[in-house]
């Protein structure tokens, strides 16, 4: 790379875009090198495909992210975050469908359907097996055995049918995918026992009981086996297999049912994290994707988080005294509110944690109010919660009001302006104002 330690107009020349093979790199009069020149035409055609890309995003949104993500399918980072664009677009994204999926990103409505090519471990032959099979006149797969019988088993191989399983592509047919791949392996030995008699010109015999006619043989799928019933995997397991197939959460993110503890504690979603004001304390619902530790010249451990929510990822940096604190949280997949500061370093956005906790062992503190205290205590309840709040940008657990009387109940989520350092001692403090304060969880707990 050349550094251009001066510059000085040479006029003005006729100047051809001649297509280099290599970098645009020109040897100027004076016999210095203007690198990488763009001429004019060079740059009106840049500026005419971005004028249209720009177009089709806006106008047409499902069907611009469809060829995106269908162009990016072989890369399940990529994929990753154009879904994420997806949901910050409105644009919902369906799971994979056996019946449904193409090979590319299809637009159905407002949504997008999940193309099998962005499926890990499915390869060009099986997809086009299950396709071909699908458009023949069997028409959409009844069942997994149906599917099995009627597709090439050398292409559609073990491997592909549990990531298929696995990832949900069978879902609308049968929900429960733990019982489909214990029914796998059965269907797959009577699938190829059936492709066999069918090749030396035999049928089984019970394809003809109660007089059924050569034709319908095609319905023997009904008559394949299956394991005895068992309980289909929990959804955190359906997750986390779905992460391993495809790179991603599809059917919901690990963390998209604590929307109530969200209302509660007000936190900072990724996709908001540039926007947020430097060295002011913030908190975010995280699950913890990755985590590397480190130790610094002065021998002290450390460590770069991998955090994302449903709305993206992001990195989170511990240094040597708050990981000492919180490192006990520090796990693969944890469910963590974290507090901390943002930082932009080498136009990155990331988060300084100083501190971490367990979503489920959040706590809040509860008080309880009449109308009258409303109305005449209030300065007085804000005099105490203020004087809880200790150190500037530290305070970190919610304060929520209940309000009963004359039949209502409402809850009342205080600015974070409100929220307290110490919960016990938060609470002593209400306690002795003759407010009615307690501590509660902000998700319910389970014996």
């Amino acid at each position: 790379m050349v550094k251009i330690v001066s510059r000085k107009s040479l006029g003005s020349a006729k100047v051809y875009d001649i297509g280099l093979a290599r970098e645009h790199n020109f040897v100027l009069a004076n016999g210095c090198i203007a690198s990488n020149c763009f001429n004019k035409s060079h740059s009106t055609a840049y500026a005419y495909v971005t004028y249209q890309t720009a177009y089709l995003k806006a106008n047409y949104p499902v069907e611009y992210m469809a060829a995106l993500l269908s162009e990016s399918s072989s890369n399940s980072d990529k994929v990753k975050n154009y879904i994420d664009t997806c949901q910050r677009m409105g644009i919902g994204v369906q799971p994979p469908d056996i019946n449904r999926s193409q090979v590319d990103f299809t637009p159905v409505g407002q949504t997008i359907l999940f193309g099998l090519s962005a499926v890990r471990n499915l390869g060009e032959g099986a997809i086009q097996s299950i396709l071909t099979a699908r458009a023949e006149a069997g028409g959409e797969f009844e069942s997994l055995a149906d599917l099995c019988e009627r597709v090439d088993l050398r292409a559609a191989n073990r491997r592909a049918l549990e990531t298929l399983i696995g990832c949900g592509a069978f879902d609308a047919i049968h929900s429960n995918r733990k019982q489909l791949l214990e029914d796998l392996e059965l269907v797959l030995s009577w699938a190829q026992n059936r492709a066999k008699e069918r090749e030396v010109g035999q049928t089984n015999l019970f394809d003809f009981a109660a007089g059924a006619a050569p034709e319908t043989v095609n319905s023997g799928f009904k008559s394949a086996p299956s394991a005895p019933p068992v309980e289909d995997f929990s959804l955190p397991e359906k997750l986390q297999k779905e992460r391993e197939l495809l790179g991603f959460f599809i059917s919901e993110h690990p963390l998209s049912h604590l929307n109530g503890a969200r209302q509660v504690l007000s936190p900072v979603q990724v996709s908001d994290l540039a926007n947020q004001p430097k060295r002011t304390l913030i908190s975010m619902v995280v699950m913890l994707a990755g985590i590397k530790e480190i130790v610094t010249k002065k021998g002290k451990p450390m460590a770069f988080l991998q955090m994302e929510d449903a709305t993206g990822s992001t990195e989170g940096v511990v240094f040597p005294d708050n990981y000492e604190l919180i490192q006990k949280h520090l796990v693969p997949d944890a469910r963590l509110i974290v507090w901390g500061k943002v930082e932009t370093k080498e136009d990155k956005v990331q988060l300084i944690v100083e501190d971490a906790e367990a979503i489920e062992t959040v706590q809040m503190v509860m008080v309880e109010l009449t109308p009258e205290q409303v109305r005449s205590q209030a300065n007085t309840l804000r005099n105490v919660l203020q004087g809880q709040a200790g150190k500037k940008n530290s305070p970190k657990i919610p304060v929520i009001g209940i309000v009963s009387g004359e039949g209502q109940r409402e809850v009342i989520r205080f600015g974070q302006q409100y929220w307290v350092q110490n919960r016990q001692a938060a609470i002593a403090a209400l306690q002795n104002a003759r407010f009615n304060a307690r501590e509660d969880y902000i998700l319910p707990q389970t014996n």
